[in-house]
């Protein structure tokens, strides 16, 4: 099976537990932590570009664990997160990493988190390096090995 292959079944596993436990995660700490991973997802090239941020923004409101919160909320904390990328990266990240960093006591959300950045991140079919680096440094900000996630 092809790398993509076992990629996008993989996602879809993920995607399927998420659903079942969405509910359990419907609080602000888990919705700012979701959409700093799609923000840095998005600027994981270091910039942000008006296609990539709307197409990050179309997978955010089409993806079913995320419809547990008012798509206004979401669109309103991830272009917060990209507005902090786009306007000073380094320091935008820091704050994102924060972000996903304060769900380490719930690592059930935290797991979460890392699952929707590498379905948000494979969702082109190409989940590049650039998105694995994102993806990592949220693992280590949550205190989860990027090994259990292939990474």
């Amino acid at each position: 099976m092809a790398l993509w292959d076992q990629l996008r079944q993989r996602s879809q596993d993920m995607s399927s537990q998420l659903k079942t436990k969405a509910n359990q995660f419907k609080n602000k700490d888990f919705k700012n932590g979701t959409m700093a991973m799609c923000a840095l997802i998005a600027a994981s090239d270091g910039n942000i570009d008006q296609s990539e941020r709307a197409k990050v923004a179309g997978l955010i409101t089409s993806n079913d664990v995320l419809s547990i919160f008012p798509a206004s909320e979401l669109r309103e904390t991830f272009d917060h997160y990209c507005n902090k990328l786009t306007s000073d990266y380094d320091f935008g990240k820091v704050e994102a990493v924060q972000a996903i960093a304060k769900l380490k006591p719930k690592q059930d959300q935290a797991r979460a988190v890392i699952q929707i950045g590498i379905i948000i991140g494979g969702a082109d079919g190409n989940f590049d390096e650039n998105e694995r680096v994102a993806v990592r440094d949220a693992c280590f900000a949550a205190g989860i090995a990027p090994g259990e996630f292939d990474l």
